[in-house]
């Protein structure tokens, strides 16, 4: 199968692209910025092609007649939370509706990669369906993709929905080739700089494996005759209480142990002005996250596909954190650090 894919540069489109050209397929990789495609393991993907192209302009800056495409797996998005809401406007749904002119012109089916969390602040069990008329989001990023999700529905061509959760690293090692905006939460509190984490008793968070989200994509791919038209969760079987997060610091010798209060306890008056500065911004970006509980069905995807989510438990949560640890992204006990200055020194006397 030819198939091109947007955000080939990114954690998800990468590792996409890497699963596809290993399962034969003729993959053409779109590229904003970022000439290469590398894999979640930080190698290079040889893909059939790298195109430059831009989801901004018309028909992506691409000449369909030029490309023979069967299928477009429209992975480019805007992922930042609080981006301005016009930002997400032209990357998330104008960027959509390009993707969508280019798939149509081409004549190629369309994958479309959202989130799970176009379920705004529903709890309990959600769907694996439209997004609900009246639907109230928690950031403008979500009601972006939302906005999104319709213009697939209402395009005409044949299409799946795939639905990632919050995605961290591989379920056996804990490695991610660049650490989603979430992980700075816990690197904030690995570093002390937070010392006190608001979350809700009862919420959780749905943290997902990147080669559960990578291998599903692929597999919705190559059975979109019987997946067209639906949307699919690539989600945990189970999710994580969002306090996990905090108990994952405390459990790490040399990191802080972070306390963790219910958000009617969080007294920003109570805080250094650091911390303030810091934790206000977290609390504002992904606070919200901390209070919800929805528990995503994945029926669904897993008749479609046959996969089954690895345990997303403590012991992954470790093996995250010491892969954090490893890569630099968190800090590393006093001895190890001034182990790796020492060997530094002697290497460049």
């Amino acid at each position: 199968m030819n198939i091109l894919v947007t955000g080939s540069a990114g954690l998800i489109g990468g590792e996409v692209c890497a699963r596809l050209v290993a399962s034969g397929h003729a993959v053409t990789a779109m590229v904003r910025r970022t000439r290469e495609v590398r894999g979640n393991d930080g190698a290079d993907v040889p893909v059939a092609r790298i195109v430059p192209g831009d989801v901004t302009l018309p028909l992506m800056g691409l000449a369909p007649a030029e490309h023979d495409i069967d299928l477009v797996i429209h992975c480019a998005a805007s992922l930042t939370f609080d981006a301005p809401e016009e930002e997400l406007e032209r990357d998330n749904v104008l960027g959509t509706a390009n993707a969508l002119d280019f798939a149509k012109a081409a004549g190629a089916r369309f994958l479309h990669v959202s989130t799970a969390y176009v379920c705004g602040i529903a709890e309990g069990v959600i769907a694996e369906g439209p997004v609900p008329a009246g639907t109230q989001f928690a950031n403008n990023y979500e009601a972006s993709k939302a906005r999104g999700e319709a213009l697939v529905a209402a395009s005409g061509l044949p299409f799946a929905i795939a639905r990632p959760s919050i995605t961290l690293g591989h379920s056996q090692t804990g490695q991610i080739r660049d650490f989603p905006s979430l992980c700075n939460v816990f690197r904030l509190m690995a570093r002390g700089k937070v010392s006190t984490f608001p979350a809700d008793p009862a919420s959780t968070l749905d943290l997902v494996p990147i080669n559960h989200v990578a291998e599903g994509i692929a597999r919705i791919a190559e059975r979109m005759d019987e997946g067209d038209g639906g949307y699919y969760h690539l989600t945990a079987a189970s999710p994580l209480p969002s306090a996990a997060l905090a108990h994952g610091v405390a459990r790490v010798a040399h990191f802080p142990d972070p306390l963790v209060v219910r958000p009617s306890e969080y007294d920003p008056a109570a805080l250094s002005a650091i911390e303030l500065r810091v934790g206000s911004r977290m609390v504002a970006t992904f606070g919200s996250y901390f209070t919800r509980n929805p528990r995503f069905d994945d029926a669904k995807f897993r008749a479609l596909t046959g996969l089954e989510c690895a345990p997303t438990d403590d012991a992954w949560l470790d093996r995250l954190i010491a892969y954090g640890i490893s890569a630099g992204y968190l800090p590393a006990a006093p001895n190890e650090r001034q182990d790796t200055a020492a060997q530094a020194a002697a290497a460049h006397p």
